[in-house]
């Protein structure tokens, strides 16, 4: 018999905190967001000071800036989480159809609340589904969303695989992910709130592992260039990576050729 599997990390207040370096990272990190799926959108208001109203619409048009004109039929949001982005997607880009996709059952169950208060939230259709392994035919969408999903994944290159497998030519990706600063200066103010203060603040709602976690995974993402570099190697010959309040966040804008022959 083999060894068994270490239990999984937890915070001091018994919350899961997940370990990139340990083999149940990806059990983990569905763990932790359903355990703070309920104040998911409330805490990260509170926690951004209010940016993350901001972050999303920015980044949609910084997408349409980016982007060759043409129709958006079909839209796929991965790791949608309450699905703030889809529905804004959805206000956006009227005649598209929306699928919202998660692999947390509680965060599915809260997208499902929300939309049913939005108007748009009709038009945008629940799925369960991880970035690695997308359950869509090839060429299926003609853009395709995450926020704040790549610092969780185990394995970057065969999400962006994914992504661009389900894309159809002329398709778009949108990644829009906290990011370092560009200022040295500001950067060191904002590693003294988003390492210390909010760390604390989660402690304060009995969420210590996930907020404990969330400075941890923005040091394991790859820097602005190499997660360009990453982009084009999964077929994405056209990307740009744009900056917002200071570089806090990042939107990263991937194309797909208009001849797949490319």
């Amino acid at each position: 018999m083999g060894n068994p599997t270490p239990p999984s990390r937890q915070a001091a207040d018994g919350s899961p905190y997940p370990d990139r370096s340990r083999p149940t990272f990806e059990r983990d990190i569905q763990r932790m967001f359903g355990h703070i799926a309920e104040r998911y959108d409330w805490f990260d208001h509170v926690a951004s000071l209010g940016n993350d109203f901001l972050w999303r619409p920015r980044a949609l048009g910084q997408l349409d800036r980016f982007r060759t004109p043409g129709p958006i039929r079909s839209v796929l949001d991965i790791g949608c989480g309450t699905g703030d982005l889809a529905r804004l997607v959805a206000r956006r880009y009227p005649s598209a159809r929306v699928v919202a996709a998660d692999f947390t059952a509680p965060m599915l169950a809260n997208a499902q609340r929300r939309g049913r208060r939005a108007p748009e939230g009709a038009r945008v259709r629940l799925a369960r589904a991880t970035a690695l392994h997308l359950p869509f035919a090839d060429a299926s969408f003609d853009l395709v969303t995450n926020a704040f999903l790549a610092r969780n994944l185990s394995s970057l290159p065969d999400a962006f695989a994914e992504m661009r497998r389900v894309l159809r030519p002329g398709g778009t990706l949108l990644t829009l992910e906290i990011t370092e600063p560009t200022s040295p200066v500001f950067g060191a103010l904002f590693h003294a709130y988003f390492d210390q203060v909010v760390p604390w603040m989660g402690a304060a709602v009995a969420s210590e592992g996930p907020y404990r976690y969330l400075p941890e995974s923005l040091k394991s993402l790859p820097p602005r260039p190499e997660l360009v570099r990453l982009m084009r190697a999964a077929g994405f010959p056209r990307v740009a990576a744009c900056p917002q309040s200071s570089g806090i966040v990042t939107t990263y804008l991937a194309e797909v050729p208009a001849d797949q022959s490319r």
